[in-house]
């Protein structure tokens, strides 16, 4: 089985592939306002502490699973465990990201209708408040939303059909190299806006007093998250990786990638808001609420200048969420190709029906559906809430336990070393196996208490 495997072209293109799951809306939606509501730039260095000692070797253990076995997460836990009930983490693993999916492809059908809307030049709104009211008034209607859910999902099936290295590795090399063009283009303009410096100021200078337990453990959070770690998708990624690639080496590009994304994602919203006179910590609405206020507010002025960004901005927004959900969706297509003995096309046709129909549920829970609750949640919420605050996390510390105090020691310093080959990695393996053991461990049970207390 593991022979006829497709495998990714090379270490660049395994790169791209990594980072392009971890790159989503999770970078330029939730990063740029958690880094507005907890501290500025002193969130920022704690984020890039958490990224490189607690999300990287969260990420490594993912690999080495993945890596080692060339299985998708089912597969990998019934090889390395035979008989044991870790194969239940290779199912959960399975389910998880194709309930984020559901989800995400909503969100991602958003952010196509405000491509759209860019395009038609729609943002020519007054104050904000109608701004945010024509965002509600959407989102609460049935029909666009779910034909904008449709379609998102469909691109994705679309990729996903054709194959890891002529679908998933393609797409990757493509629009990865466009993403951060677009974000450069877009936080060139924005730094320029007049007021735009103190945006700039305000993530260069921290400010260590608004730094408190609980912005620390958001800071971990984000790490965490903004990798896609815990769901199996890095697992899956990596069993497409050659075995003669150097693990850590992709682990460092990757998460370099995604440091790098998330703060040049940072400096292209926050200086706008700031020269937009709006509060930094606007919250969750900053993509679709705040930010069409602001382009339509430099339309005013400007009215090309501002259609061009949105229309860039929001189509960056789009290839972001497509990165991520292509990955989500490989994780249930290579469960059902590899286990159940699936076709490609008849495993994407399987899960495009499974998502788009949970999809479409928390969809409607905007409008026609509000009012059905689970523990008191929407289905939307009730989804988010499950698979960020307790499934992400519970599927990292199974993964960091396994690695860390199931596996043989030898058998994941080989992986983790290429087999001796690199002494780099020889020399900072004692580093990593205590970060997997004590410190990655200690970081997810943290995450995991906030968001339960929160």
């Amino acid at each position: 089985m593991a022979a006829k495997r497709e495998h990714f072209g090379g270490r660049s293109a395994a790169i791209l592939a990594l980072a392009g799951s971890a790159i989503g809306l999770g970078n330029i939606w939730r990063f740029p306002y958690m880094v507005g509501q907890t501290g500025g730039a002193a969130f920022i260095i704690i984020y890039l502490l958490s990224c490189l000692l607690l999300s990287l070797p969260i990420f490594l253990a993912e690999a080495i699973i993945g890596h080692r076995t060339h299985a998708g997460t089912f597969g990998a836990m019934e090889q390395l465990a035979p008989g044991t009930k870790w194969k239940w983490l290779g199912l959960l693993t399975v389910l998880s990201p194709l309930v984020i999916l559901s989800y995400y492809s909503v969100v991602g059908g958003w952010s196509v209708c405000y491509l759209w809307q860019s395009l038609t030049a729609g943002f020519h709104l007054g104050e904000i408040g109608a701004v945010s009211s024509a965002f509600g008034g959407f989102i609460s209607k049935p029909g666009a939303p779910l034909l904008c859910h449709t379609l998102f999902l469909l691109g994705c099936a679309v990729i996903v059909s054709a194959g890891v290295k002529s679908g998933i590795e393609k797409f990757n090399k493509v629009t990865m190299p466009l993403l951060f063009v677009l974000i450069v283009v877009i936080m060139v303009y924005s730094i320029s806006l007049p007021g735009a410096s103190a945006g700039v100021e305000y993530l260069l200078r921290p400010d260590f007093s608004k730094i408190t337990p609980s912005a620390v453990a958001a800071a971990m959070g984000q790490s965490f998250f903004s990798l896609s770690l815990g769901v199996g998708t890095i697992l899956t990624y990596a069993s497409y990786i050659r075995k003669d690639e150097n693990i850590l080496f992709t682990g460092l590009g990757t998460v370099g990638f995604d440091l790098l994304f998330a703060l040049m994602a940072g400096f292209a919203i926050m200086p706008a808001v700031f020269a937009a006179g709006i509060e930094p910590g606007a919250g969750p609405g900053l993509i679709f609420e705040t930010l069409p206020y602001i382009f339509a507010k430099m339309g005013a002025s400007a009215p090309w200048v501002s259609a061009g960004v949105a229309v860039l901005f929001f189509l960056t927004i789009v290839f972001a969420a497509f990165t991520s959900a292509i990955s989500m969706y490989e994780v249930g297509v290579a469960y059902l190709v590899e286990q159940k003995g699936f076709s490609r096309p008849k495993a994407v046709i399987l899960i495009f029906v499974g998502c788009w129909i949970l999809g479409a549920l928390c969809s409607l829970s905007f409008g026609p559906l509000a009012g059905m609750k689970i523990f008191g949640l929407t289905i939307f919420s009730f989804c988010d809430t499950l698979t960020s605050n307790f499934l992400m996390t519970f599927g990292g510390l199974l993964f960091v336990i396994f690695v860390g105090w199931k596996m043989d020691k030898a058998v994941v310093r080989d992986e983790f070393t290429a087999g001796g080959a690199s002494r780099f990695n020889c020399a900072v393996f004692d580093a990593f196996w205590f970060l997997l053991r004590y410190a990655a461990p200690l970081a997810i049970v943290i995450i995991f208490l906030t968001n339960f207390f929160a």
